[in-house]
Order: C-alpha cells, then structure tokens, then sequence
C-alpha cells in the first residue's frame, strides 16, 4: 500500500499500520494517554510494540483547544530523554516526533526518532520543512488553521473538504520542491474543525487519494466521538473503533491512536472483509 525512507531502511506495508501515541505531557484532552515517569512511557512503548504498533508517535506538549503553549527547549527536557530511553530499550521502534518546531524535529531525530509528524504543516516554524528536507526523513503534514489556541475560532469553511485538498495540494508541492519525499497527509480531524466538519471529511476522505501520498487519520477519543455520543474522552473507545473501520474504509494508511491493540485488530477485520487478506 505504501513505502517510506527512514533512516536508510525502507518500510512497506500493504495494508494500513497503526501509530500508538506517547504522550510526556500531564495536561493531554485523554487522561489515560499521559505519561509523567520513565518506567511508564518505557512500559507503555513496550506494550504498544507488542501489540502491534508500527510507529510510537512521542509528543511533549498537549494540542488540545487552548492549550498552554510551550517551548522548544520545554518540549525538548519532555521528549528527548524519552526517545533516547525508547531507542536504546527498543532499537527496532520506529519513532515519530509530534512538535511544530524544527529545533525539536532535529533534535529528536539525532537522539533516534526517524519521522516528522507536524501538526501545523511548517505554519508555525518557517524552518520546518526545509529542516526535515536536510533530515531526509518522512513528513506528516496536518492541516490546521491557526494554533492549538485559535483554531476553535477558526472553524469556519465554505466546503471543508475543498479547502483542506486545496491546502494539500499546496503544501506537498512545497515540501517536494524542499526535497522531502516521503510526505504523509493528515486531514487533522479536530484542529480548527467541528464535528460536522470531522464527519464531512471522514465521509469524503478518498478524495485525498489522488494525491498518491499515505493518508494517516487521528481521530482517537476526540470530542467528535464523545460529544457524539454524549460520554467522555475515556468511554470513547468503541466509538473510536467505529470510525476508525470507517477510516480504513476511507482509505486510511495509519491510524494515528491511544489503543493499539484495538485499532490492530481493526485493520485485520477491515481486510479480511475486504477479502484482501
């Protein structure tokens, strides 16, 4: 289904992947997915890979609405301990640095990490994409409008599902012209959007396959799902397995989530009903 670059090694998979979020943060929107010690985040990577985790995604500062807004250098003290930590206990992990910040991108990758994931699409650091073009790593690209602490007055589009292919269509011609090749689209369900907006781009995701570039959808227990349903972040497992099949459906190439081994196990009904496995 799809092939990266990292590090020198290729990766290729036929059918999507799952990505298992690491996040050092105490203020992450999921109470359950906050990682403070050491022996927790080492415990957590461990049983994600175990699992069936493709890719650990290490993040140091929570993206929910209004977040508090941190520093490279705080962001760093968070992640990068972490990552050494992860590589060192499992050399074979695949590490993806959630920041906006390209100091952060480059320093994550020297102490081991070996893709991008920004939530910002290079937005809020000019730096960012010409770093990772120099890094030669992958790129997910999200689309976001404004920051974590605007982009709940920024929900507003004519057609949202236009304006983000429109978005893309932009951005993977820079990040090309920058000399990435291997580029990830991320739609960002929840940044800058509501739940209507979620469900429309959900509903008409496979639009962003003529882009030819790995879709990754983040939906895991957002308000989308709880709100929905009328519950909260930590009863929204099984709503998140609900449109996370749809995803796949969709043509998602990573589910991007909190419960590895329920998204996996996702991924292998979706294909066997598929008949492709």
């Amino acid at each position: 289904m799809f092939t990266l670059n990292i590090k020198g090694k290729l990766f290729s998979s036929e059918t999507p992947v799952v990505m298992g979020i690491i996040n050092i943060t105490p203020d992450s929107f999921y109470a359950g997915s906050r990682n403070i010690n050491m022996d927790q985040i080492l415990e957590n990577a461990g049983k994600m890979l175990e699992e069936g985790a493709a890719f650990l995604d290490f993040g140091g500062q929570s993206t929910r609405p209004s977040a508090e807004l941190l520093t490279a250098a705080e962001e760093m003290e968070r992640v990068i301990p972490a990552i050494q930590a992860v590589s060192k206990s499992f050399p074979a992990a695949i590490i993806s640095i959630d920041t906006f910040y390209a100091e952060v991108a480059r320093t994550a990758i020297e102490a081991g990490a070996g893709m991008v994931n920004d939530i910002s699409g290079g937005e809020m650091d000019i730096a960012m994409i010409e770093t990772v073009a120099a890094l030669q790593t992958p790129y997910i690209c999200m689309h976001m409008k404004g920051t974590p602490q605007t982009m709940q007055n920024l929900a507003a589009y004519n057609n949202v599902t236009t304006e983000v292919f429109d978005y893309f269509a932009k951005k993977i011609s820079d990040c090309e012209k920058a000399g990435i090749h291997d580029i990830i689209i991320d739609p960002g369900f929840g940044f800058a959007k509501n739940a209507a907006h979620n469900f429309q781009l959900l509903r008409e995701m496979k639009s962003f396959s003529v882009f030819k570039k790995p879709v990754m959808a983040g939906l895991s227990r957002k308000s989308t799902v709880y709100k929905t349903l009328e519950t909260t972040a930590e009863n929204a497992l099984n709503g998140t397995t609900v449109l996370n099949t749809i995803a796949i459906l969709k043509g998602a190439s990573i589910l991007r989530v909190h419960d590895v081994k329920e998204a996996v196990e996702c991924v292998k009904l979706c294909f066997a009903y598929q008949k492709i496995i």
